[in-house]
């Protein structure tokens, strides 16, 4: 079987890279492309030293530090891949890469990360947080992502099957293309994290500092209950907002970004992760429940598929994103703090492991294939 995998842009590992180093050890034949690819010599491992194909992008002048200002492009630089006499076509999209052409004897499978935020239900949000919400700039930014919809939608008739990482992804699916999604959460390299005898009295909230994971509530509400302690590991453009949410308040401490074994511990000691982003998946939950660490999030998004809040709970949720609803998510979990078992947060955890999520793609796929041949 001729495999190709449609990534959109390599330059860095993240969660969407993690993604396609499993479906790459699904399909150890693939054929890899990419919009472009700038990814550092030293974090190339995972690609086993195979060739990538990338688009005309790739050339452009200042692609290396710019490549994302050719988002206009990029529809364009998708569809010239040319993918004729595959079998199977993956593609791993949050923007463009299920745009990819395929012929009517290819399955297309397409693995969602999210539709593009900034240009359906966050474009207002992205246009502000940009400065791009004003002026003739702002009218051209309106213009680009409007024609960027239209595209989206069109390039979604090009799928056979849509796989989501969460339910929540799930719905924007149909929401933005009006197509059903079967959903299987990405994989969570959950081996390092292990439940430990020795907890700590902190709260940890550990994130990269930008607006939408909201960790100034988390700091704000935290200054309100002096008696009890709280972590803020990380690194990023809202730090010194977050640090102001605070207040200079003694019991909440900022160690700044930790390396993987830094985190490890920190996950392990907490008495609890707190989390109050609408997140589309968030692995950085699951790492927690790995640890044995129960979890207060708030409750939309990517969060609801990945706590239980029911009789054995490894989880619990907030309603609302305000110091107050935190405040009382606090109190609400110390009241029945014994009921949250680390065996039972562990446990949780298994469901995302990397070995059932190559389960869960073969799986879809031979299924697909089977029923494909069989018409």
């Amino acid at each position: 079987m001729r495999v190709a995998i449609v990534h959109e842009w390599l330059h860095t590992v993240a969660g969407g890279e993690r993604v396609l180093e499993q479906l790459l050890a699904c399909y150890p034949q693939a054929d890899l492309f990419c919009t472009v690819d700038f990814l550092p010599d030293a974090e190339r491992g995972f690609l086993g030293g195979r060739p990538v194909h990338t688009s005309f992008i790739q050339r452009l002048p200042f692609a290396r530090r710019k490549f994302r200002a050719y988002l206009g492009l990029m529809p364009l630089a998708v569809e010239q891949h040319d993918l004729s006499g595959y079998d199977l076509v993956i593609s791993s999209n949050h923007a463009v890469a299920k745009g990819a052409i395929t012929g009517p004897d290819t399955l297309h499978v397409s693995y969602v990360h999210s539709p593009m935020r900034y240009a359906w239900d966050l474009q207002h949000q992205y246009l502000r947080q940009t400065g791009l919400d004003r002026g003739l700039k702002g009218w051209y930014a309106r213009w680009q992502l409007s024609k960027l919809r239209q595209w989206d939608v069109r390039a979604a008739n090009g799928v056979d099957i849509f796989v989501a990482n969460s339910t929540y992804v799930a719905r924007r699916i149909l929401k933005c293309y009006r197509r059903d999604a079967e959903v299987i959460p990405p994989p969570v390299d959950i081996s390092g994290f292990q439940p430990s005898g020795q907890r700590s009295d902190a709260y940890l909230a550990a994130s990269r500092m930008v607006p939408y994971k909201r960790m100034d509530l988390i700091a704000a509400a935290f200054a309100r209950m002096p008696n009890r302690r709280l972590i803020i590991a990380g690194d990023g453009p809202e730090r010194a907002r977050i640090e102001a949410a605070a207040q200079g308040a003694p019991n909440i401490s900022f160690p700044g970004a930790v390396d993987d074994a830094g985190m490890i511990r920190l996950m392990r000691e907490a008495r609890a992760y707190v989390f109050a982003g609408e997140e589309d998946f968030g692995i950085m939950l699951v790492e927690a429940q790995a640890s044995g660490t129960p979890v207060l999030a708030f409750g939309r998004g990517g969060a609801r598929d990945i706590l239980d809040d029911g009789p054995a709970p490894t989880g619990l949720f907030f309603a609302e994103q305000t110091p107050e609803a935190i405040i009382t998510a606090v109190e609400d979990f110390e009241a029945r703090e014994t009921d949250f078992a680390p065996a039972a947060c562990r446990a949780n955890s298994v469901r995302f492991s990397r070995e059932t999520f190559r389960d869960r793609i073969t799986g879809l796929v031979d299924r697909a294939m089977a029923a494909r041949d069989a018409r």
